[in-house]
């Protein structure tokens, strides 16, 4: 990442105000999935741009509505809803991270063959509207338990109305997902770099 963060942001205010963003035109047929990579330390400002962002977005002045979801803060709604948060603590203790991760990707049914019935796309799904930009955020905070690729990867077969933009803390080089700048996440080529 070659440029400071607010040289990134300003590249990202222009692509959002881009005809060719928003109609996902020059995309190869592609769908529109981007990915926003920055240094993990810039976390705390990047949460803040986002809020600021979607505080002054408005339908009329933007010609869509921008909608942030932050994968973290749904995964968690939907353990405290299920009870399981004091077992997964319990198994966490017990069994370590890798156990716990196995059981919320089932949970969360991370695995299933029918894409549509990740919670993630479910969730997204059913509250998205229709001229939307969606940002999905909280990346950082569910990983390990849940790997970027893998929400992408079922997300892109099924969501495929407007423009999705991942804050990604980490560095996409257009191949490969690395995380916090330590882990290799996976392999993914099917979304665009917003540089």
């Amino acid at each position: 990442m070659d440029k400071n963060i607010e040289d990134r942001f300003k590249v990202l205010e222009q692509t959002l105000n881009s005809d060719d963003f928003l109609k996902s035109r020059g995309l190869g047929n592609e769908v529109g999935y981007y990915i926003f990579d920055y240094n993990p330390r810039d976390e705390l400002v990047v949460r803040e741009y986002v809020r600021n962002l979607k505080n002054q977005n408005t339908p009329e002045t933007n010609g869509y509505t921008l909608q942030v979801f932050n994968l973290y803060e749904i995964m968690m709604e939907f353990i405290e809803q299920k009870g399981y948060l004091s077992k997964i603590v319990q198994m966490e203790q017990k069994h370590g991270i890798r156990f716990v991760a196995s059981r919320i990707n089932r949970l969360l049914k991370m695995e299933e063959f029918d894409d549509a019935q990740m919670y993630f796309t479910k969730y997204i799904g059913e509250r998205v509207v229709d001229d939307a930009v969606v940002i999905l955020t909280g990346i950082g905070e569910i990983y390990p338990i849940i790997r970027a690729h893998s929400v992408l990867n079922k997300m892109h077969l099924v969501y495929t109305k407007r423009p999705v933009i991942m804050m990604y803390p980490g560095e996409y080089d257009r191949l490969r997902l690395t995380i916090l700048d330590t882990n290799r996440d996976a392999n993914y080529y099917r979304a665009f770099r917003i540089n």
